[in-house]
């Protein structure tokens, strides 16, 4: 039986525990022995991490010890899987570079606030985890993201010229879905969440899904091989 370790915490205005509940209750329904935590040193074990299939981050605006990030780091590049959404993910701690090197991107924006209606659009890409999701809207936070150049975007949405500094650059299509590796890992982020009752939508309920399962799978693919992470390691400075 695959294993995940959601933790969850941070800011109560993205509703972590139920985020959490909805997160825990897609793993189960594929077949997942799932531990819930609310404490951050249940990322503190790099070998405790290393035995699980999935890490689900969902904490915002926290620090974090260095040492459990580094613990993170460790377990994803050996092939678990870290998948997560939202300021749960990429707005958890923003004090750690290295957190947002991993994940793949870091939230510095919602222009207009809450309740912006948008749409989800769907991007033609390699990956067939977006196969049968067409273009949906939503009305929640639009998140403006300073994201990894090495990520996949899977879905994108277009963030309107509001009235700001930043409005001089123009309308930009933003990613909203991405996947990107880390050592042998798979790392998967959705920026919807906001609230949990955006996975009412069957399409955002649907893609978290996939990139749940989808970023777990990264685990056994490593062990079937005999993959390891040590063909990473550098002592060169980052």
């Amino acid at each position: 039986m695959k294993k995940a370790l959601i933790v969850w915490g941070g800011w109560d205005g993205h509703e972590p525990e139920q985020v959490a509940g909805v997160c825990a209750g897609l793993l189960r329904d594929a077949g997942f022995e799932v531990e819930i935590s609310n404490r951050l040193d249940s990322l503190a074990d790099p070998e405790t991490l290393s035995q699980l299939d999935l890490i689900v981050p969902v904490w915002t605006m926290a620090t974090i010890e260095n040492a459990y990030v580094e613990a993170v780091s460790a377990a994803v590049a050996s092939g678990v899987g870290i998948a997560g959404c939202h300021g749960g993910m990429c707005d958890a701690f923003r004090d750690s570079v290295l957190w947002e090197f991993i994940t793949g991107g870091s939230w510095v924006a919602h222009p207009g606030g809450d309740g912006i209606n948008y749409t989800v659009n769907i991007r033609n890409n390699s990956s067939a985890l977006m196969d049968g999701v067409k273009d949906f809207a939503v009305t929640s936070e639009q998140y403006y993201l300073h994201v990894d150049p090495a990520v996949e975007v899977l879905a994108t949405t277009r963030i309107p010229s509001f009235k700001w500094f930043h409005s001089s650059n123009g309308v930009v299509d933003m990613p909203v879905v991405w996947t990107k590796r880390w050592g042998h890992g798979r790392v998967f982020y959705n920026s919807l969440g906001h609230h949990a009752d955006i996975f009412d939508i069957p399409e955002a309920r649907e893609i978290q899904r996939r990139g749940l399962l989808w970023a777990a799978d990264g685990k056994r693919i490593a062990v079937e091989n005999g993959l390891s992470s040590a063909e990473f390691e550098s002592d060169a400075k980052l």
